[in-house]
């Protein structure tokens, strides 16, 4: 090892090693608080929108009521798709990973922008705007095209998550569902460094472009160990039939140490903040949709939970709740992550702008363990 390396020390996972300094998003795992800028997650999910919550990211601090105004009209101008990536859309694989699918026309929109290298402030704020305005009909457009359901325009006169329901059902969505899906993209928009978020910090550090750290981080979110955790909760309450059945099926996965999905967080030794208002309006979409069943039965989860390990500090997360209701608003399971990131698009761009501030290439070093001085061997030889 050279004395340079040995001054270091080796952080397998960069668990304890801080690698930039951000103004966007606080947390305190110990005490359950998460912050954007400031602001409570738990008092932006009662009285905000995405809307919003995506200025405040971008811009650090909370907008003037005409600067709200025209944030959102520049956003709902920005949601249409050209016809050649409608007509991409259709041209994919109806067996797709709609990540697959999203991380494919996510890119392709690089393609249809002639300024997509621009590298100044004022691109970059743009083709992020271009992104999550567009995501929405990327994801409900390739749902319905693998269904084999005509194509829904989006609706320009409609927020964010509103559009989205509309767009994916073909139907306008009750008040109460558009606020639900509202809520979640608030509660998902930004978390710190997360894997996908320093993924995007990565690329943009090279000083690629705003498309492809977006790409980045769309693939990093992708794997289970991130993004795909509210998916492996509806799988889990599928596997329950009925709420006399929660507490045999919890008690032999603790038995066998098995990971009893949407509990315990790596960051959160307490109550996961962004899941505390998300469960009562869990309950109230669960109850207008006929799905109450199945929030009993994440409740009665949740009961057994706080009594068998709640004082080890494992405790709902996030991805708990909000798998109820997604699953509620109709969403089929392979689109959970995909809508994760349709929100998280608002916190990964956030965070490359600010980066770009004060920019350095990302570049940690290596404990090389292998050997030395080996001989070349002819392959007549080996």
């Amino acid at each position: 090892m050279s004395a340079v390396m040995q001054e270091m020390q080796t952080d397998i996972g960069l668990v304890s090693t801080v690698v930039a300094r951000s103004s966007l998003s606080f947390i305190d795992g110990e005490k359950g608080v998460l912050e954007y800028v400031g602001y409570d997650i738990d008092d932006l999910a009662r009285n905000s929108t995405f809307e919003e919550t995506t200025f405040l990211l971008w811009h650090q601090r909370l907008p003037s009521h005409s600067e709200l105004a025209d944030f959102t009209a520049r956003v709902q101008s920005n949601y249409d798709l050209s016809d050649a990536m409608w007509d991409m859309i259709v041209s994919l694989p109806r067996d797709a990973n709609p990540m697959h699918a999203l991380r494919t026309l996510t890119s392709a929109l690089a393609l249809e922008d002639p300024n997509a290298d621009d590298p100044s402030e004022e691109a970059n704020e743009r083709k992020s705007l271009a992104m999550l305005a567009k995501m929405p009909a990327l994801i409900a457009g390739f749902d319905r095209h693998r269904k084999g359901l005509d194509l829904v325009r989006p609706d320009t006169s409609s927020s964010i998550a509103e559009s989205f329901l509309y767009m994916l059902t073909g139907e306008k969505p009750t008040q109460r569902m558009a606020r639900a899906m509202d809520i979640c993209l608030i509660l998902h928009a930004d978390h710190g460094f997360n894997a996908s978020t320093f993924a995007s910090l990565v690329t943009i550090s090279t000083l690629s472009d705003m498309y492809s750290a977006v790409t980045t981080a769309i693939g990093t979110l992708k794997g289970p160990l991130h993004g795909g955790a509210n998916q492996g909760v509806m799988i889990m309450l599928q596997e329950i039939d009925g709420i006399e059945n929660a507490e045999s099926f919890i008690m032999d996965k603790l038995t066998r140490k098995d990971k009893v999905m949407g509990f315990g967080h790596r960051v959160y030794k307490s109550v996961d903040p962004r899941a505390t208002y998300l469960k009562t309006f869990a309950e109230g979409i669960a109850q207008d949709t006929g799905n109450i069943d199945l929030f009993n039965i994440s409740k009665r989860i949740e009961e057994i939970m706080d009594r068998e390990v709640g004082a080890k500090g494992i405790y709902p997360n996030v991805d708990f709740y909000s798998a109820t209701t997604y699953f509620s608003l109709g969403l089929d399971l392979d689109l959970f992550t995909p809508l994760f990131a349709m929100s998280r698009v608002s916190g990964w761009t956030a965070h490359c702008l600010e980066y770009l501030e004060d920019n350095r290439l990302i570049r940690p070093r290596c404990d090389y363990v292998g050997p030395h001085a080996k001989e070349y061997v002819d392959i007549s030889q080996r």
